[in-house]
């Protein structure tokens, strides 16, 4: 069986667009394409690196495909990625039947997405790998597909755009399995899920007169 693990740039308030560049992605008047290049040293890239040192295919949402087959298929052949995106299987959603995926090892998934994202994660083979595709992410954690979550949390604050969890954040419980900084004080994080979330109490046995009141006046 296959996990689908999440790879993402996000600001310190959970915007992930266009990490990349001014002209990557400015849909709904994003001014601050490019956010990631200032702030993206050695230690950050070696932990991509690490991100990317396993067997794994790419499953993508159909706007991030296209940035990506705009742009991995015509680096130099050194590159240590493109090359690489070139060679695997790329996996993606989109809503548009008319769509063709032309970079090489590309495939459509179909009219229901999730349902052949559920087939492929029931199968044998490399891990499946998100970058960015924050609308399709949506729909991934929604349907509790997420095994494992790499964030890599910039330290500044854009106030708006796309953002990794949206308004419809899953409640799962996750678990902590590494965590480092790099010089310029991005924060590398990768979670694994851990079930359900449990809850607990840090109040009274036998709640105050000044609670219960308070309580009443919730409602």
């Amino acid at each position: 069986m296959r996990k689908i693990n999440v790879g993402a740039f996000v600001s310190l308030d959970g915007v992930m667009q266009a990490p990349g560049g001014p002209l990557e992605d400015p849909i709904g008047g994003f001014k601050f394409g490019g956010w990631v290049a200032p702030l993206f040293d050695e230690k950050g890239g070696a932990a991509v690196g690490e991100m990317f040192a396993k067997p794994f295919d790419l499953l993508l949402g159909r706007k991030t495909y296209d940035i990506f087959a705009a742009h991995w298929p015509y680096v130099e052949k050194d590159d240590p990625i493109g090359p690489l995106f070139d060679r695997i299987n790329k996996y993606v959603a989109t809503r548009n039947p008319a769509f063709r995926a032309t970079w090489q090892n590309s495939h459509v998934l179909g009219a229901d997405a999730i349902a052949a994202v559920k087939a492929l994660k029931s199968e044998d083979g490399p891990d499946l790998l998100t970058q960015g595709s924050t609308e399709f992410l949506k729909a991934l954690f929604e349907n509790d597909l997420v095994d494992e979550i790499n964030i890599f949390t910039f330290p500044v604050i854009l106030g708006k755009g796309k953002r990794l969890f949206g308004d419809t954040a899953f409640p799962r419980a996750l678990t902590l399995v590494d965590s480092r900084t790099t010089d310029t004080g991005v924060v590398i994080s990768k979670y694994a899920r851990a079930g359900e979330i449990t809850t607990g109490s840090f109040e009274f046995d036998t709640p105050t007169d000044a609670e219960l009141e308070r309580r009443r006046n919730l409602t």
